[in-house]
């Protein structure tokens, strides 16, 4: 490891050598826009701070601005306008290979003030979605690899804040303040997607390896609770990302290997004429590669084999915008039992050979149509896709594979939305919509019986059928959302939402309610809550139930929504532009959880962070849970060159099933604690280097323990269900490194970086698995230290 380490340095610094006597520049051009009604505004004064002589310009017609022969490096803007808290853009990152393209959100003064200069405009940790008070927060694309170990992923990034926890190395699940990951709400470009993960299985919202390419987002929010009217059928959290626009300007490309594949990407206009612009990127697995080349990483067959196509077309009308994106994978693995006996536990269960498989795509349209300055309406329609099959045999004793699982799920989805919003007053905007998604489901899957006793009369299958079902059903949505700010300081956001499923005709309505006071320039408080609602996962409809003459019948057809009250309540102390500490305390109760009169123990509130989703039949809604817990966020922005971000969180998460015992989640870890820092070296006139580490302790996961004695007699594992949940396996420990080199040339642009996991070697604990043929309970541990290289080239 140190020899490759100052290889990678001295390679850099000789690179570097070449690249010291020119000066590079690079165009910074965007658009201002209302932060209500996304309007352009024209006139709106834009100034690079710290040029010499001052360097400036005004927005167009369009509301666009250029700001050209802008120095390579990091560099701010400043933005003003007449009735516009003025707004200031810090740190901005600009290289020679792409053009530095940025949308400028711009709020209005709602008290007029004569001749006084308005300090401050939108913080930075703010959401850009202006209905959102609370637990809710912003993020850079760049933050995304920025922060070490999170290797491009958002899912990954979005666990260093406050409230989210993930201590597995193999998932980028997101366990949001003790929730299920399945609460979580995935949207892209304002359409609800699947879950954008490689080998996702239906019913889960994480995976391995995430298909979103951060080459091909722009400044996103997330949300951990009590989120607007305008989300729905969640209870945890939402991730709003945005896909960004090409340049329509000028063809630019991009190239990569890194963790993620191996991938190309281009973007431009359509014509110099016209302002349309596409955006496209292909991404290949970097071990599928290598292993067709021949390169054997010690795997055996387990290679992981993904490929997945992201893509957007932008077409700017008079007044709004046509805009077609798409994003779709396929993923397959073989994890056998050869694979299972190498020191890895990221492949394979002793005793089993699997086969699985994920697909997933999702494309929508969208128009945008402005009335006037004031008004706006989008309108979507979408569709997405969804399929996973997986083959799972148990082992004999002469270690000869034998079936014991078999599953295809598909699930298909048409979608059509829309959007009303209307600014009446500075003081006021309202938004309504409405959205209606119709749901073709294809759902089959057996697992082999254990015993005689398990036949039923006057059948002689191996296998007891859990689905089989070719059906569909529709969920209605729609909202209403009102935003008053009685003054620059003093905001009230007021909300509901209504859902209908047709899976079981019940309807729900959620009303919610927030409210920000800036006590002054430097504290503000917060406080809000409401009603949440979210169906099952699909699948579960439609479990069997296997009667005694061996007739077949749904049992879950009935099942109504889960269920989530929130109360929030935070304070925000902004110290400087760049300086923040907030805290946030919350309590969340669950009703309506579905849970099973002949399981005691079970809860789907556990489900979800797994690579598959246990099937329950006759469930029923009584099961509860509650949540609460306090989260503190130190966080400096990045300026002067560093920036660091300290979380805390302390929670509980418990819950109740059928025998009425309270229970400690699935998801339970009792705290978190994560602590970031990097700085950023200027090499020269147009490089840089950076370094960047994190340390994450928590509670580790909650342990479903074995009865040995049992196991052995059955020749199965035989699980304590009594203790379900009662111990943790030790903390969870881990400290990541990246270092990366930026290296400017005069049209190319390049970077490489090492992204070094878990420098200690630290074994954190996995999981506990039985051996059938080896008769004993193994530990299985996460990733130990692993080295991982990126290199980046723009032109």
């Amino acid at each position: 490891m140190k020899k490759l380490f100052l290889f990678i340095v001295v390679a850099i610094f000789s690179l570097n050598l070449s690249a010291q006597k020119a000066s590079y520049t690079q165009t910074i051009r965007g658009v201002v826009i209302d932060a209500d009604t996304e309007m352009s505004l024209p006139g709106a004064s834009v100034l690079l701070v710290g040029s010499s002589p001052p360097v400036g310009t005004i927005t167009d017609a369009d509301g666009e601005f250029y700001l050209k022969n802008v120095p390579v490096g990091r560099q701010s803007i400043q933005i003003s306008f007449i009735g516009y808290k003025p707004a200031k853009l810090s740190n901005i990152q600009v290289v020679t290979g792409k053009e530095t393209v940025i949308v400028v959100r711009i709020e209005e003064n709602v008290e007029e003030l004569d001749e006084v200069l308005v300090t401050g405009g939108r913080r930075k940790s703010e959401a850009g979605n202006e209905m959102a008070l609370l637990s809710a927060r912003s993020f850079t694309i760049e933050e995304t690899e920025r922060y070490a170990g999170s290797l491009g992923d958002p899912s990954r990034m979005a666990a260093n804040f406050a409230g989210v926890m993930s201590v597995s190395d193999q998932r980028n699940d997101i366990v949001i303040r003790g929730n299920s990951p399945i609460g979580l709400l995935w949207q892209l470009d304002g359409i609800t997607v699947p879950n954008p993960n490689h080998f996702g299985a239906l019913g889960t919202t994480g995976g391995p390896v995430s298909m979103l390419n951060n080459n091909l987002l722009s400044n996103s929010d997330f949300f951990t609770g009590a989120f607007p009217a305008q989300y729905g059928n969640a209870i945890s959290g939402v991730f709003d990302l945005k896909m960004r626009n090409g340049n329509n300007q000028k063809h630019e490309f991009v190239g990569q290997i890194g963790f993620n594949g191996f991938e190309l990407g281009a973007e431009g206009p359509f014509s110099k004429t016209g302002k349309a612009s596409y955006l496209i990127n292909f991404r290949y697995s970097t071990l599928e590669v290598m292993n067709n080349l021949g390169v054997d990483f010690g795997t055996g067959a387990a290679v992981p084999q993904y490929k997945d196509l992201s893509f957007k077309v932008n077409f700017p009308l008079k007044k709004g915008r046509i805009s077609w994106f798409g994003i779709g994978g396929l993923s397959y693995i073989e994890l056998h039992d050869d694979v299972a006996e190498k020191d890895d536990p990221s492949y394979g269960v002793s005793g089993t050979n699997t086969d699985f498989g994920s697909d997933m795509f999702v494309s929508g349209l969208s128009h945008l149509h402005y009335f006037n300055d004031k008004s706006r309406l989008l309108t979507s329609i979408s569709a997405q896709g969804m399929r996973s099959t997986t083959v799972l045999d148990s082992l004999n004793k002469e270690h000869l594979p034998y079936p014991f699982y078999r599953n295809t799920f598909s699930e298909m989805k048409y979608a059509i939305q829309t959007t009303f919003k209307h600014k009446f007053t500075a003081k006021d905007n309202i938004s309504f919509g409405a959205s209606a998604d119709f749901y073709n489901i294809n759902l089959n899957d057996s697992v082999k019986r254990y015993a005689p006793e398990d036949f039923p009369a006057g059948t002689g299958s191996n296998f007891m059928p859990i689905s089989d079902v070719d059906g569909s059903f529709s969920l209605f949505q729609s909202f209403a959302e009102w935003q008053h700010r009685f003054s620059d300081d003093l905001s009230l956001y007021l909300g509901a939402h209504f859902q209908h499923s047709t899976t079981n005709s019940q309807s729900v309505v959620e009303p919610r309610v927030a409210l920000r006071w800036a006590a002054s320039a430097r504290h503000s408080f917060h406080l809000g809550g409401g009603m949440h609602s979210q169906l099952q996962p699909h699948q579960m409809y439609f479990v069997k139930t296997e009667l005694s003459d061996g007739s077949l019948i749904e049992t879950n057809r009935e099942l109504g929504f889960t269920k989530s009250n929130q109360f929030i309540l935070g304070y925000d102390f902004n110290a400087t532009e760049n300086f923040r500490i907030k805290i946030e305390t919350y309590y969340q109760a669950l009703t309506n959880i579905p849970i099973s009169p002949n399981d005691g123990w079970f809860s789907i509130v556990n489900e979800g962070s797994d690579f598959a989703f246990v099937s329950k039949d006759s469930l029923l809604n009584e099961g509860t849970g509650t949540n609460y817990g306090v989260e503190l966020t130190v966080e400096k922005f990045f300026s002067n060159n560093y920036y660091f971000l300290i979380t805390t969180s302390i929670y509980e998460s418990k819950y109740k099933a059928y025998d009425q015992v309270e229970r400690n989640t699935a998801f339970n870890g009792n705290y978190v604690v994560n602590a970031l820092f990097g700085y950023e070296f200027q090499i020269g006139k147009n490089n840089a280097l950076s370094v960047d580490v994190k340390g994450v302790l928590a509670g580790g996961k909650r342990i479903l323990p074995f009865l040995l004695p049992e196991s052995i007699a059955a020749g199965r594992e035989i699980r304590d269900y009594e203790n379900i949940y009662r111990n943790r396996y030790d903390d969870y420990m881990k400290i990541d490194l990246r270092i990366a080199y930026k290296l400017n040339g005069k049209h190319v642009s390049q970077e490489w970086a090492l992204d070094i996991q878990n420098v200690t070697d630290n074994q954190n604990v996995f999981r506990e698995a039985y051996n059938v043929l080896a008769k004993d309970v193994k530990t299985e541990y996460q990733s130990g230290l692993f080295p991982m290289f990126l290199y980046r080239i723009r032109f």
